[in-house]
């Protein structure tokens, strides 16, 4: 497990009444979002950098990723529910 740090994070109070509706655990809860913004804004960057390497990706390429997306979400919905 990871190293963690305290910290106090202020959110308006109809956020929190509807997050606790989804967890006890807060903490746990707003973690596990920051990591998926983390990985959202570096899988960002590494887009950019590619296309400024080797250009604009295709509409079929586009097309290809975003069946892959749709598939892996997909297949971790059916692994959640077995």
């Amino acid at each position: 497990m990871s190293s963690t740090t305290r910290i106090t994070v202020t959110l308006p109070s109809d956020q929190v009444t509807e997050l606790r509706k989804f967890t006890d655990n807060v903490s746990g809860y707003v973690a596990e979002a920051v990591a998926r913004q983390i990985r959202h804004r570096l899988l960002g960057d590494d887009l950019r950098r590619h296309q400024e390497e080797h250009g604009a990706f295709s509409e079929e390429e586009r097309a290809e990723a975003r069946a892959k997306i749709v598939d892996s979400a997909g297949s971790s919905k059916d692994a959640d529910a077995a």
